[in-house]
């Protein structure tokens, strides 16, 4: 038997599937700063939820 391949197991794992709807400014911005600082857009909404959180402790 071959050992198993693949991709390894991520430490915390993104599974939670997140839908929000903004208007097409607020896309044309979430693109730019991305492109800007080389993340995903994904990456780019997860730091501003993280920013709110840090704001309100």
């Amino acid at each position: 038997m071959s050992t198993k391949t693949g991709r390894p197991k991520a430490e915390n794992p993104k599974s939670v599937d997140l839908k929000v709807r903004i208007d097409e400014d607020m896309h044309l911005k979430l693109i730019r700063y991305a492109k800007v600082n080389r993340i995903t857009k994904a990456e780019a909404v997860r730091r501003g939820i993280n920013i709110l959180l840090e704001k309100t402790e």
